[in-house]
């Protein structure tokens, strides 16, 4: 059965119970979870007349400290869920443009032999347009994905 399950997170409540759900089925197998968050790359802003005092604001440096910490709030959420059913948990924040690409990197970096991740479920244009990184791991990924909805 499965032993070490990667639980990538973004911190909404559908990645939260999503996370409680694998981490009830890792209980179950004896197996243990990562806790994965992807951070976009920073993206400069466009400075421009009247925009000079702001600069420091959007800062590499500040956006690195910013998303460092949703990153951890949103681990942490993981962890907990993990502990609080009695398993093993580590966590990973991987820097990546597309989120779905970090997922999948780390699924194999970390030895993962399940990936378990919430899905929102958009469908017709609102899927077509802002696409699926569910989708996008399920069509990419060589590890199993068990997705929760």
């Amino acid at each position: 059965m499965y032993k070490h399950i990667l639980v990538p997170t973004d911190g909404s409540p559908l990645s939260i119970k999503a996370a409680k759900a694998a981490a009830k089925l890792a209980s179950e197998v004896g197996a243990r979870i990562t806790a994965v968050y992807v951070v976009p790359p920073y993206a400069p802003s466009l400075s421009s007349d009247g925009m000079g005092g702001f600069s420091e604001m959007y800062s590499m440096r500040n956006y690195q400290k910013a998303m460092r910490g949703v990153a951890d709030k949103a681990i942490a959420e993981t962890v907990a869920a993990a502990k609080s059913a009695g398993i093993k948990a580590s966590s990973v924040v991987i820097d990546d443009r597309q989120p779905w690409q970090g997922i999948v990197a780390a699924a194999k970096s970390e030895k993962c032999d399940l990936i378990a991740m919430a899905s929102h479920g958009r469908r017709g244009l609102a899927g077509l347009l802002l696409g699926s990184e569910t989708t996008k791991v399920l069509t990419h990924s060589k590890t199993p994905v068990l997705v929760w909805r």
